[in-house]
């Protein structure tokens, strides 16, 4: 006799449950906003072990959590990894703009830091 396992499948709120509260709240914390600006920079999926971040494990799946449940990014499995993408369609069509304007200050704040240290 076999069974048959289900896939591995993680929650996400469907567009029209993405609220801009928890959007702006996910974007609010500087290792969040770190990981959204890597996966807009690399346009494609990117397993959790790509990210080089300055937090603990369990830190990193909690911010992965948090991106992932306010409808920022979407997981899946792909065998044992697990990879992330940008819900940048669904972000554009509910708030146009607002991801491009995070990111553009996002970056502005790191040219401006970058300065502050060649200084």
């Amino acid at each position: 006799m076999t069974t048959t396992t289900s896939p591995r499948v993680l929650e996400h709120p469907a567009r029209d449950q993405i609220r801009l509260e928890e959007v702006l709240h996910a974007l609010s914390d500087a290792v969040r906003l770190r990981i959204v600006q890597q996966l807009a920079r690399e346009q494609t999926e990117l397993s959790c072990s790509y990210f080089d971040l300055p937090v603990t494990k369990s830190t990193t799946t909690h911010h992965f959590r948090v991106l992932r449940e306010s409808g920022v990014i979407q997981q899946m499995y792909q065998g044992t990894a697990k990879l992330n993408c940008l819900r940048r369609t669904d972000l554009d069509a509910l708030f146009p703009g607002l991801l491009d304007s995070v990111l553009a200050a996002a970056g502005a704040q790191d040219g401006r830091e970058g300065e502050g240290e060649a200084a």
